[in-house]
Parts: C-alpha cells; structure tokens; sequence
C-alpha cells in the first residue's frame, strides 16, 4: 500500500469528531477559534523590473503583502527596518526584492545574509536559487559554513553576489580574515539579519558585537551597508534590532498576509495523584492525540521540550504505524545531533507528503519551510508566549484551517498557563533584552577587533 492510499479525512471532520469525544472535552480547557482575515495586497513599487516581477509572478506573487511592499519600499529608500509579521507571512521576500533588484541594476552590489542555524540558511538559498535560476541572470548566491569544502570559499570570496552565512562563521571565518573578502566589503550594500528575535540575552550580546565589528571593517572599505531584520512578533522589535545593529530601525509590523481559520486548544490531561497534583503523562497523552490526527491522514508536527522525549515520541507513533500496517518511516524525529543529509530528507519528505508526522525539539520552530501541516502538538508548555506562538505557526501554512494544540505537563507552569487562557490569549510577547555593553562580552570582542585592525593611536 503505497502512501497515497491512506484515507484521508478532512481536519474539520477530525476536530469536529473530537469535540463529540465527550473523554476528550473533559480534559479541554479552553479551545478558541481564531477567525480569518483576509490578504491585504499592494501592487509592486514602481523602480522594480519588469522582469522580476515577471518571474516572481510566474511563481505566485501577483502582488505584494502589504507588509512586502512597505518593506520594499522602505529599504529602497534607504532605511534599515525589521519586519515582524507572523509565521508564514511571506518575510523573506521583504528582503530577497530588494536585494536582487539593487543587483541586478549594480552587477558589483553584494549582500551579506546571516541566519541562526544551517538548516535555515539551506532552506533560504533553494528558494533563492528558484527565482534566480528563472530570472537567468549571473547572481551567484552561496553558503558558507562549516560545511563548506575549502575549494568552494575561494570561489565564494571572490565571486559571491549573496553570501549566506551565520553569526558564528561571520566572527571566526569571515572577519578576521577581511583581506580575502575585498570584493564583499567594497561592495557590500545589505546585511540581512533574520529570526532577529532568537538573538537575546548573551548569544544577542554577542552577535551585537560581532555586528560593530563587521561595520568597522566595513567603514574601513568605503561601505555603509543597510540592514533588512525580520523577526517573530516580541514585545520591543524595533528596540532590540536598533541594540544589536546600533542604528535606527524603522518597524514594519502591518501584517497584510491573509490568516486561515486556526483552532487553539488547550488540554490538561487527567489526574491520576490528587494529593500531589500529578497528571497523567504528557507523553502518553500528546501520543493519543497525534495518533487521532495521524490515522486520519492529517499531517502534524509535535514538539518536545527535550531531544529524549523527541525519541520516545517517535518510537511511540512508530509503533502505532505498524499496528495500523503502515510504514514506520511514515513518523521521523528532528532535532540537533542528525545529519545534514538526514536533515534535508525528513523536510523534503515533510514538503512532498512523505513524511506524515514529524516530532521535532524547537530546531523545527524557526521559519525551515517544512510545507502544508495542519496540526501543531505542543508537548508541553514551550515556556514563553512568543514560542508558543511560533510553534502553533507551523501549522497551516499553506493550507486551510489549521489545529494548534497545547497539552499541558503536571509543572506549574503548564498548569497556570492552561487553567489561565485569557493571560496567554491576552498577553503581549515577552521583550528580548540584550547589553552589548557588558565588560566581559564587550572586551573579548575588542581583542577581535584589535587582531581583525589595528587601532589608531
């Protein structure tokens, strides 16, 4: 039996059989339904060519978001901006347009791209490669990390138009050897920082660091490149990516993507310890759950808080696939400590259809485009707002309506969080805070600095 020929049920006919499971409702403590609401659309500005919009339109993009255009606009005009809109809204293309007109009008322009893992930085140059490869032009765009052969960096250095990379190798392998990378720093005109929200505390610090002394290299060569920051929706966008580039920012946070229908369901399982408030594992029951949405052909990722549970999760609904006679491959972990061949299997089997469930740590949360899932299983409290947020993302993407569940552990934040719907319903994202400034962090970079250039007397 081949997978297409699995049943598959509609997910309004699932969730509407779970609503008549009268064991189910029991354990629901709340389950709002998110109303749509409609694209809000922009025609492309007036300085983009016609041959790119010919292209991006061949691929479905007839018209901007209007988030897209303003953000469009606004870096052609000179500005810095961060983009926060929700998940799935389309955000790399407030970058990606910008920076392939400006090259195609200055064949010299470079652009710098850093992502927080490699995973993201695959997934955004394939896409990339698509609308360069239909545009026909000689934009070379490439990665560079540390699985870059030492063959492909010398090409990289001296012909790269789009360089992607991530905050690590920027400090250790591009940096401190600026020598090599004349034609990128002459001609750097972008530097593209995106899920500018995962770089808090001291990994934020850290990375505003390594940005001051990316400008300074980048003064040293005659350029002042502009930076594009995108970012899951926090508390203080604009704050924290003014913090990490040191400049102003304008904010662009008018999401004008159109929104599915989304039901968002918070479950607490049953007591089985009265006297010391113990429930009954989160494991099993998130286990049930998925298998409900599983058998019915619905393609669901579950996240897990920790890489053991992401194990025991997929050996679980592995062995419910063989009970059901159904391939057991049909279920795949992902998390760090994989592969990048296993890596990019499991999110192309999860875009084609392969793949019916995915059980993921938070290496799944950041915008990997993984394709159309309906349901998002929350295997516990992520422990902030704007994670929960952008793990219940990842489902409906692409598709219709859309399920995010949320089942809840015995710890008493899961427990206040689910018995308490209107403070997460109703609460704004937390803030990110960084301090560049610390003693420690700063002077460790100021020895980087000083080996990178020399200072002045």
């Amino acid at each position: 039996m081949t997978i297409l020929e699995f049943p598959r049920r509609e997910l309004a006919a699932v969730l509407d059989q779970l609503r008549k499971d009268r064991n189910f409702m029991k354990q629901v403590a709340h389950w709002k339904e998110i109303e749509p609401a409609a694209a809000q659309y922009r025609d492309y500005p007036g300085d983009i060519s016609s041959k790119l919009q010919a292209v991006l339109s061949g691929l479905g993009y007839k018209k901007l978001y209007r988030h897209q255009e303003e953000a469009c606009r606004s870096v052609r005009s000179g500005e810095n901006v961060v983009v926060v809109t929700p998940t799935a809204s389309g955000k790399t293309l407030c970058y990606n347009l910008p920076v392939l007109q400006t090259i195609l009008e200055d064949a010299a322009a470079r652009a710098l791209y850093l992502f927080p893992t490699k995973a993201l930085s695959q997934d955004q140059v394939v896409e990339l490669q698509e609308i360069i490869d239909l545009l026909e032009e000689d934009i070379k765009t490439y990665t560079f990390d540390g699985d870059t052969p030492p063959g492909v960096r010398t090409t990289i250095r001296a012909a790269g138009h789009i360089v992607v990379t991530n905050p690590d190798m920027l400090h250790r392998g591009i940096l401190p050897h600026h020598t090599r990378w004349v034609k990128l720093f002459e001609r750097l005109r972008y530097v593209v920082i995106d899920e500018v929200h995962h770089y808090r505390g001291v990994f934020g610090s850290h990375l505003a660091n390594v940005i001051r002394r990316l400008k300074r290299i980048c003064a040293f060569y005659h350029a002042r490149p502009q930076f594009i920051c995108c970012s899951a929706t926090i508390a203080n966008p604009r704050e924290l990516a003014e913090k990490i580039i040191g400049q102003p920012v304008r904010l662009i946070d008018r999401n004008g993507a159109p929104r599915e229908t989304k039901h968002f369901i918070f479950y607490n399982p049953p007591v089985v310890n009265q006297q010391l408030g113990i429930r009954r594992s989160v494991i099993h029951e998130a286990t049930r759950i998925a298998r409900q949405f599983l058998s019915g052909g619905i393609q669901t990722i579950l996240f897990a808080r920790s890489r053991l549970n992401v194990e025991i999760l997929v050996t679980y609904l592995r062995e419910a696939m063989i009970r059901q006679r159904k391939p057991a491959d049909l279920i795949r972990g992902y998390r760090s400590g994989y592969l990048p061949r296993e890596r990019r299997e499991i999110e192309s089997g999860l875009r084609s259809g392969g793949v019916r469930g995915v059980v993921s740590t938070n290496a799944l949360e950041l915008g990997i485009d993984i394709g159309r899932l309906d349901c998002c299983i929350m295997v516990g409290y992520p422990g902030t707002v704007s994670s929960t947020w952008q793990q219940a993302g990842r489902a409906g993407r692409k598709s219709g309506v859309s399920a995010a569940l949320l089942v809840a552990s015995s710890h008493p934040l899961d427990q206040y969080i689910v018995n308490h719907p209107d403070y997460f319903f109703k609460q704004s994202p937390e803030k990110e805070v960084i301090n560049p400034d610390n003693l420690v962090i700063l002077m460790s970079h100021v020895k980087c600095a000083a080996f990178e250039l020399p200072f002045e007397d």
